[in-house]
């Protein structure tokens, strides 16, 4: 049965719901950041928004602060959701290396047989355009492809993202290209909501003082949860505040958290920087692109590489077209001696049937070693031929010692058939 992108995907992401839901490696950690929105929230409701509900009874003030609350707690857990769930904006994999960028490397060649085989290489970065400016951007060999301008690579997803920015623990995912417009106001979000509920478990304190006319301290043990809340509420500020003027910043230079850690101490040019104005509306009012991966669709078989033949592969194939024309040579040659020994033969018949009997002896026994050796050729030309493959060198000559061997053969049996004829 074939199965789906999401079942089979190589990063370290994980899936649910049949792939329309996709969480970073650390989702677990989701549900810590949850706790930490909801249970400051439920204390809230029940110890501080309860009794303020009286507390502006002719307008009915204090159901909307109760109300506000849950709708705001409700907006932060959406964006939260809409940031760690989806596609962070990352690239696909290739199933094998750009074949358009193959190239050979002389000075890195492997000697193999006793021959330099030169080695194929990438070029590890290569320059592309971006507003008129040459921008350099570098070869990832996990996802095996050009990473486009500021795409990296995260190391704890395995993947490579889009305008990445980093990858954050809270909330369980990269932050992307499509998803760092709701993460900050995610960010943004959490910290109105904690300066929300720090004003208001400060006015209950104002309250309680006045109704008991104490002081701060007799309203402090009157309402526990209202100075647990503030001081919850002023340490997260130093986070998500800090981190939502942080980001405030990057977004109006055009800058990422990983372009501002990384190129800082270069002094390096911003490229992508547009003026303020236009910065922003690049982050809040453009459309958010449409994903790259299509995680529900049934995965298919990736074709295999087809690599470029090596220098090598063309020598052998050039030296095997040389060594069937020689042999080719070698077989015409043999053919063309046949046949100036079967005229040969011819002529010495002739010759026997023009003269007597003494001679018809001995001009036949020299008929019979010129048939021997006729008869030899085929094994002198198959010798010749094995002689021919054992030589190294590119001169395709018959060897000197097959030579002698044939004349010797032929020697020794015309020595034998006019030994016999004298008999």
């Amino acid at each position: 049965m074939a199965k789906r992108v999401y079942e089979v995907w190589k990063g370290s992401n994980k899936f649910f719901l049949g792939g329309r839901l996709m969480f970073g490696p650390d989702a677990r950690s989701l549900l810590i950041t949850l706790l930490l929105i909801i249970v400051p929230v439920v204390i809230f409701c029940v110890f501080v928004a309860r009794h303020l509900r009286h507390e502006f009874s002719p307008y009915n003030v204090g159901y909307a602060i109760f109300a506000v609350a849950v709708a705001f707690t409700v907006y932060v857990l959406v964006l939260l959701l809409l940031t760690s769930a989806r596609d962070p904006g990352i690239v696909p994999r290739n199933a094998h290396p750009p074949e358009e960028e193959f190239r050979y490397d002389t000075s890195a060649s492997v000697e193999i047989g006793g021959r330099q085989t030169p080695s194929l290489q990438f070029p590890r970065t290569k320059e592309v355009m971006v507003n008129g400016i040459p921008v350099r951007v570098k070869y990832c060999d996990t996802c095996m492809l050009y990473r486009p301008p500021r795409c990296s690579h995260c190391s704890t997803c395995d993947n490579c993202v889009e305008r990445f920015d980093h990858h954050c623990p809270w909330v369980g995912q990269c932050i992307g290209l499509r998803n760092y417009r709701y993460f900050f106001c995610f960010v943004s979000s959490a910290t109105l909501l904690c300066i929300y509920v720090f004003a208001l478990s400060a006015l209950y304190i104002k309250i309680l003082m006045d109704d008991h006319h104490g002081t701060v301290w007799k309203a402090m043990k009157e309402s526990p949860a209202s100075v647990i809340l503030m001081a919850y509420c002023f340490i997260s500020l130093w986070f998500v505040g800090g981190l939502t003027g942080f980001h405030l910043y990057l977004i109006s230079t055009n800058q990422t958290t990983y372009e501002n850690f990384r190129y800082r101490a270069e002094s390096r040019a911003n490229v992508y920087d547009r003026g303020c104005l236009n910065n922003f509306l690049e982050v809040f009012c453009t459309k958010v692109k449409p994903s790259r991966n299509n995680f529900r669709a049934f995965a298919q078989e990736a074709p295999r590489a087809t690599l470029p033949p090596t220098r090598e592969v063309e020598i052998e194939d050039v030296g095997e077209g040389r060594r069937v024309k020689v042999e080719d040579d070698l077989d015409i040659g043999g053919d063309l001696l046949k046949i100036s020994q079967r005229h040969n033969i011819e002529d010495i018949e002739a010759d026997i049937r023009s003269r007597g009997s003494d001679v018809i002896h001995h001009n036949s026994s020299e008929a019979d070693s010129v048939l021997g050796s006729d008869r030899r050729a085929p094994t002198v030309q198959a010798e010749t031929r094995h002689s021919s493959r054992g030589r190294r060198s590119e001169s395709w000559e018959i060897a000197p010692e097959v030579l002698g061997m044939n004349s010797n053969i032929v020697e020794s049996r015309g020595h034998a058939t006019s030994k016999e004829a004298y008999q």
